[in-house]
């Protein structure tokens, strides 16, 4: 199933990549404050967003793993959340080079959204080490799931409480009154939104399929090593009942006799 969607995905992707880039660099327009290093503006943002949307993503998923019982959801749940980790990191490694060349610091504290931001990364750095402290798939896969939601409703909580916040120094992509872009730089942002988006769902197709295909032969290589331990039980079994023979010993044949005349 994901070999046959990967294709087309794929190709989509990279369409969609080739569009984002021609768009930065050749039709969005300059900042007047900040310049060329504004256009980092459409990698860090798509990546924040999607970053985040794909925990939510994975805590939708670990509710259906704990409601089903299906270990496909649990499998889903963490691809997208180790997916997140990796953009999450792209995320504040720009941020902190949109910083420098903005406010001269690589990290400012007072700013609750690099924050908040690096808060919610630091809770899903643990998500790993705990799952795979735990030796039993089944424990393993519901203590995953229960963190998976309870990550899921921090992260809203999170953005929630951000955007609450009175002082902003981030720039911000949207105002309370609507987008506060110019039209091109808008547009270019949506493109760089769905590019991020694709991205996120190509890579983790092809994680899922790989993922999905390694089980299966796991699952193979069980069942081989289940029926081999099964035949030579079997051969054992049969070499201890098999009665013993005297060394030496012929076994008495029957001696043909004359037939009466």
């Amino acid at each position: 199933m994901y070999a046959r969607a990967l294709k087309p995905l794929a190709l989509l992707t990279a369409a969609a990549v080739a569009l984002t880039f021609g768009l930065i660099f050749f039709w969005a327009p300059l900042d007047a404050d900040q310049g060329f290093i504004q256009k980092i503006f459409y990698l860090h943002v798509p990546m924040a967003i999607v970053a985040l949307l794909g925990f939510l993503a994975a805590g939708i998923m670990a509710a259906m793993h704990l409601r089903t019982r299906d270990r496909r959801w649990d499998m889903r749940s963490y691809v997208a959340v180790h997916l997140s980790i990796i953009l999450a990191v792209g995320v504040l490694v720009t941020g902190s080079i949109w910083a420098k060349a903005s406010w001269g610091h690589w990290w400012v504290w007072s700013e609750p959204v690099l924050v908040s931001f690096l808060i919610t990364f630091l809770l899903y750095a643990v998500y790993q080490p705990l799952r795979f402290s735990i030796d039993d798939p089944d424990r393993q896969g519901r203590s995953a799931s229960v963190f998976a939601i309870a990550g899921a409703a921090f992260t809203v909580l999170n953005f929630v409480a951000v955007r609450m916040a009175e002082a902003y120094t981030h720039p911000r992509v949207f105002s309370q009154t609507g987008g506060n872009m110019p039209p091109r730089m808008f547009v270019t942002f949506l493109v760089a939104l769905v590019a991020m988006a694709l991205v996120f769902a190509t890579l983790w197709t092809l994680e899922l399929g790989s993922k999905t295909a390694s089980e299966r032969l796991r699952r193979a290589r069980r069942i081989r090593d289940r029926e081999a331990e099964r035949t030579e039980l079997v051969g054992a079994r049969a070499t201890v009942e098999r009665p013993p023979t005297a060394a030496g010993a012929t076994v008495p044949t029957a001696t043909p006799t004359a037939a009466p005349r």
